[in-house]
């Protein structure tokens, strides 16, 4: 069994998102993962040689709550590099396992185990002689279902999207409106 991560990190300077893919073997490999979008198999290339180091247990439930899980990366290979060169706020993140024979062949596309965001990116500086790494605090993509919404039912609120939206004109005043229902 091995790990898959795909992160769509962003330019620091023109915004434009920047994929990149790791996995927990040796070299590049170009797997079959299952799109947690489409739920259809597509191919993706992923770098390994000790980029991936841990991925923490993933919450496997069945209900909406935000979970959390923590990926861990080498000091020294591209993926240390990822996290200082581009913008990994609120990047998205997906994690698959897939299954390989002895031969490392992969049986079939790997299966999604977490879709969800990058929380929070830390390099803590390690001991002499002690392991390093860059770890990511990732959550899921359910946390999107806690957000609230600031925006108003007001003409104000929606002139600000578009000025020349009337359609809350008169929001603020039709709650008094007496209407004579009798001829």
């Amino acid at each position: 069994m091995r790990d898959f991560v795909w992160i769509i990190a962003r330019d620091r300077v023109d915004q434009t998102p920047v994929p990149y893919g790791m996995w927990s073997g040796i070299g590049t490999i170009s797997a079959s993962v299952i799109d947690p979008l489409t739920g259809s198999p597509v191919s993706r290339t992923f770098v390994g040689a000790g980029g991936l180091v841990e991925i923490s247990p993933v919450p496997m439930t069945a209900n909406m709550t935000v979970q959390s899980v923590t990926v861990s990366l080498s000091h020294l290979a591209d993926a240390n590099d990822l996290i200082r060169a581009y913008d990994i706020r609120q990047a998205r993140i997906e994690v698959w396992r897939g299954m390989f024979t002895p031969s490392m062949q992969q049986i079939s596309a790997a299966v999604p185990r977490f879709v969800g965001f990058i929380d929070e990116a830390s390099i803590p500086t390690p001991a002499e002689n002690q392991i390093g790494s860059a770890d990511l605090t990732c959550v899921s993509h359910s946390q999107e279902m806690s957000r609230s919404n600031p925006a108003t039912r007001s003409d104000a609120d929606t002139r600000r999207r578009d000025p020349t939206d009337t359609f809350r004109l008169h929001a603020a005043a039709v709650g008094t409106w007496e209407v004579n229902w009798s001829s």
